[in-house]
């Protein structure tokens, strides 16, 4: 079977940024296995071949290939690992990273949510990425972490710079560390914190891995720092582009939003609707362990499959002729992908909900009647793998 020819594909071209969805529904309707030869990858579109690649980590693997000579590839982070090594080191970062040390976080997050907003609301104007999407996550993750609030801002610098190389590498010579200063400067701040707490515990994530044991394994320095370097990005990205992504998307559809102010109970719903419809990270990759055919293509061993989970969570055949719909009634099953699914489902997806909906509470309480200030389009995040907004102005009337 042959695939028709692709559109002409610039995935880091802003208008592809902007939107890329009827790029994703002509994926799933003409060529929902497609092999993109200048890249070296193919891509998959529909749901349910993306939830089967998810849930197979035997036949799809997450770790790099072996070298030239068949030497193993070396340590990856947690993201980029396979069982056994994965399910020893996500056992390891879930005995300090707990449901229940999450729980406890809500309070915290509504005096930091209520903090940021005093700041901006009595102006009655503001960037609201700069003013709560993108400082709460960062001071939450911080503060999880251990780290110091005077750090914040190099932080979050930190985590900006990794993102932004999200996807450039993608294909036979793929790249998937940050640019090596940056690496090395992480890597430097992660070790003398990790040195401290090991002489000094804290009630904070850090002591809790240095401290953490399954089985008589602890992690590696090494792993120790790609843990910490993943849960920094991972945990203030995703909140970031979710909270942005869900005030535009209300800005979009009043009638939903409406629907949300005359009834809060639908706030988690509608978090939910966000995360399907404008799914904050958009795609994540696997590599076939053996030869195999999907959708009446023969992908090959060692090949790289760009597992499309924004387009999988606008999937007509799994979600309906509304798919298509912002819909902040919709039933949540068969639920979308956008934390995963499997074995490497978001570890931080409790978290990042959490926060979205104390952020999105405390904002639709104190600012009425929001709408963008200005027109035009505005600037996303960087990589086609995440979905998100580096800046959104709005004008509202003050509820204090």
């Amino acid at each position: 079977m042959t695939s028709p020819a692709p559109p002409i594909f610039n995935p880091m071209d802003p208008a592809f940024l902007e939107n890329p969805f009827p790029f994703y529904q002509l994926g799933r309707r003409m060529m929902p296995v497609f092999h993109f030869e200048q890249a070296g990858i193919w891509s998959v579109f529909g749901y349910e071949n993306a939830t089967n690649i998810l849930k197979d980590n035997v036949t799809w693997r997450s770790a790099p290939p072996a070298g030239p000579d068949g030497a193993p590839a070396p340590e990856s982070p947690m993201l980029f690992s396979d069982p056994p090594r994965h399910t020893r080191l996500r056992g390891l970062v879930s005995q300090a990273f707990t449901p229940r040390m999450i729980e406890q976080l809500e309070p915290r997050i509504a005096q930091i949510a209520a903090e940021l907003l005093d700041q901006v609301v009595p102006a009655g104007a503001c960037d609201i990425v700069e003013a709560l999407a993108y400082p709460l996550p960062v001071i939450v993750i911080a503060e999880i972490l251990g780290v110091p609030p005077e750090d914040r801002a190099t932080f979050k610098e930190w985590s900006d710079t990794v993102v932004a190389q999200l996807g450039q590498g993608l294909g036979p010579d793929s790249q998937r560390q940050p640019p090596e200063a940056t690496f090395s400067a992480m890597a430097d701040y992660f070790t003398r914190m990790a040195d401290e707490r090991r002489a000094h515990p804290k009630n904070d994530l850090i002591s809790g891995l240095v401290a953490a044991e399954v089985e008589g394994s602890r992690l590696s320095g090494n792993e120790l720092i790609a843990m910490l370097i993943l849960l920094l990005v991972a945990g203030n990205e995703t909140t970031t582009n979710l909270i942005g992504n869900a005030v535009l998307e209300f800005m979009a559809h009043p009638a939903e939003l409406q629907k949300v102010l005359d009834d809060g109970s639908l706030l988690p719903s509608a978090i939910e609707e966000v995360l399907r419809f404008s799914s904050p990270v958009q795609a994540t990759v696997r590599r076939a362990a053996r030869d195999i055919e999907l959708g009446g293509q023969r992908i090959g061993a060692g090949q790289q499959t760009l597992v499309w989970l924004a387009s999988a969570n606008r999937d007509e055949a799994a979600f309906g002729e509304t798919a298509g719909q912002f819909d902040v009634t919709r039933p949540l099953n068969p639920r979308h992908i956008a934390f995963g699914l499997g074995p490497h489902f978001c570890l931080g997806a409790p978290l990042a909900r959490m926060e979205a909906k104390v952020a999105l509470d405390a904002f639709l309480r104190r600012c009425k009647n929001f709408h963008r200030a200005g027109d035009g389009p505005l600037p996303r995040v960087p990589t086609f793998v995440m979905r998100g907004l580096r800046q959104l102005p709005i004008a509202f009337d003050p509820a204090m």
